[in-house]
């Protein structure tokens, strides 16, 4: 009998390739395991972004009668949103609010509250509210005066006090202060840090190039003080800005304008005479009506009728975000109506996002409110210090074009409209402004950096041929050429003629008349007013209802905001009631990392490399005028 054939033997394989093979599936291993922890923590992320919304739908508070409007906004006023919709969210769920507060949000809540029959009256916490400015504060205090006069009271505490906060919550009632708080108004100060010494230690060298007495936006990189013609011009508008801020707390407080500003000039010895204690100097000057603590607030509310809230404890309130959350659509969406644009921030070329103003994406706004059937007047809100010429440029003519097609156009300045922000302004049918906008500097200036210095510090020299006297005449490596220096200056004189004669047509004035008012110089509303440069005081409203007269809307017409689009998720973010989304899944111990709200603060700044591009001059209109 045969016996069967010995079994194979499997072939070995050989030994590099069998690494290789175990390389493969671990590596393959790895990009699964990476996929699979991305794709479940950003379903996980979505899951809890849809609970927060079920949960802030089902088991969020309501508004009901009696209660009180908490104001407590926290972080910077602004005209809109410059944090994304995603980021908001994230951080509402990481513990770390947004550190932002609409305008529009802030003075909408104050209108409504106003007719709604649930709320009595507006507990204002302004402690935690930044403003880079007085106007928009103005406006905010507008709303709580016509609050008051429906006649429910609003009633202002604080921990403690700054000088614009103040000017907010002197709109109150009442007035209280913590006991241990403080509240210290200095004035008005404008020091800027001044870098030519640095500069020439570096070998830097910055050439400017400017038209205008008072254009001293770039005086830091080519002097190491501010000189006499812009401390000048800085005295008489901060001045004038002092003088709106004294005449108006002296009113709402009902005390001597010429008594407030000796007690603010004479403060060491004030201060001194209540032994440093600042709540009591607030008292006794009449800045406040009393001092409490927290508990006692609310004790003096619940005297005053106010419920109790959630299990005896506390008052019956519900917040900002929450009420504005709640507020409905006000008419209809589909009517005829003013269309606002917000320009706010730097203006600079190309598309920006949302908190700064792009010569592309501004401009892509305006056109498409304009082409929109349901505008038939348009609002643009500007609060800008300027920026760059000829992305200014780009708004200004969509505002004109508007203008051409039968739509009226009101410009409603913010806290400031200087320099470019007056640029994109000055076509418009009215300009209207508050008594503490910061506006004009109408004027331009270029800058153009070489670096030679620089090179032959670090043993580096340039040099070479061309094949004219122009060729490479804007080399960097190489010092500027007297002759290069004259056609700079030509380009800036242009550019300052456009500035005035565009000015003088459109407010129907002589060039010198412009001219004499311009330089460069920097103006209060109210100063403006005098001079022609703005038509009325007023805020954002008046400005709305200027646009519907002179488009002859009726009563009723809707107000719409002409915003970059969002994306459906986008739009399923900013719906959400964030308040109780978050406070329901808080209180299931969900939480993210605090880090996640802050990512897109950890990239540096680089706004001012951007700005100054190399081997080009750098021509702005734009205006460094923001006290502290």
């Amino acid at each position: 009998m045969t016996s069967p054939p010995p079994l194979r033997q499997p072939r070995q394989p050989n030994g590099f390739w069998a690494f290789l093979r175990v390389f493969g599936r671990g590596i393959n291993g790895v990009r699964l395991v990476i996929i699979n922890v991305v794709f479940f923590g950003l379903l996980g992320l979505l899951l809890l972004l849809v609970l927060g919304l079920y949960a802030g739908r089902h088991a969020g508070q309501e508004v009901v009668d009696h209660s009180v409007l908490v104001l407590q906004p926290r972080g910077q006023l602004v005209e809109q949103y410059s944090v994304e919709p995603l980021q908001r969210a994230l951080a509402g769920l990481s513990g770390e609010a947004p550190k932002q507060v609409q305008l529009r949000d802030l003075i909408g809540a104050i209108d409504a509250a106003a007719k709604d029959s649930r709320i009595t009256r507006i507990v204002l916490d302004a402690s935690q509210l930044h403003s880079g400015g007085f106007a928009a504060l103005r406006e905010v205090g507008a709303a709580l005066d016509r609050f008051r006069a429906s006649g429910k009271p609003v009633i202002a505490w604080s921990p403690s006090l700054d000088q614009y906060q103040y000017y907010l919550a002197a709109h109150a009632d009442r007035v209280l202060l913590d006991p241990k708080g403080e509240l210290m108004i200095t004035g008005l100060a404008n020091y800027r840090l001044f870098y030519k010494d640095l500069l020439d230690k570096l070998g830097v060298q910055v050439h400017l190039f400017r038209v205008g007495q008072f254009k001293s936006a770039a005086e830091p990189y080519i002097l190491d003080h501010a000189s006499p013609a812009a401390k000048e011009a800085d005295s008489f508008w901060m001045g004038g800005l002092w003088d709106e801020y004294i005449d108006e707390v002296a009113k709402l407080r009902k005390i001597d304008p010429a008594a407030l500003r000796a007690d603010i000039d004479d403060l060491p010895a004030k201060i001194a005479s209540t032994n440093g204690d600042l709540a009591q100097l607030a008292l006794d000057e009449h800045l406040i009506d009393g001092t409490a603590t927290r508990a006692q607030l609310i004790e003096m509310l619940r005297k005053q009728g106010v419920p109790a809230g959630k299990k005896g404890f506390g008052i019956r309130e519900v917040g900002l975000a929450r009420y504005v959350a709640d507020l409905p659509h006000q008419g209809n969406a589909f009517a005829p109506g003013v269309t606002v644009v917000v320009a706010e921030g730097d203006i600079g070329a190309g598309r920006r996002p949302p908190g700064s103003i792009g010569g592309e994406s501004t401009a892509a706004l305006i056109r498409a409110a304009r082409e929109d059937k349901h505008t038939r007047a348009l609002v643009l809100r500007v609060d800008s210090p300027g920026g760059e010429v000829y992305a200014a440029e780009q708004i200004r003519r969509e505002v004109a074009l508007t203008r051409a097609a039968g739509i009226p156009v009101v410009v409603s300045m913010g806290d400031v409209a200087a320099s470019g922000g007056y640029w994109i302004s000055m076509n418009a049918n009215r300009i209207m402004a508050e008594p503490n906008t910061i506006t004009g500097s109408i004027g331009i200036f270029g800058m153009y950096y070489s670096v030679p210095g620089t090179l032959a510090k670090l043993g580096i020299a340039s040099d070479g041929v061309a094949t004219g006297p122009m060729a490479g005449a804007f080399d960097i490596t190489r010092p500027l050429d007297p002759k290069v220096g004259a056609v700079i200056q030509a380009i800036i004189n242009k550019g300052y003629r456009d500035f005035v004669g565009g000015v003088a047509k459109a407010r129907g004035k002589s060039f010198d008349a412009i001219d004499a008012i311009a330089q460069g110089r920097v103006w209060t509303g109210r100063q403006a007013l005098q001079r022609g440069l703005v038509d009325q005081l007023g805020g954002l409203d008046d400005a709305v209802g200027e646009a519907a007269k002179l488009a002859k809307l009726a009563p009723g017409y809707p107000v719409r905001y002409e915003e970059a689009p969002l994306s459906t998720f986008e739009h399923f973010l900013i719906s959400m009631k964030q308040n109780a989304m978050v406070t329901t899944l808080q209180g299931y111990g969900i939480h993210l990392p605090v880090w996640v709200a802050q990512v897109n603060a950890m990239a540096p700044d680089l706004a001012l490399l951007r700005r100054a591009e190399p081997g080009k001059p750098n021509v702005y209109a734009y205006c460094f005028c923001t006290p502290h």
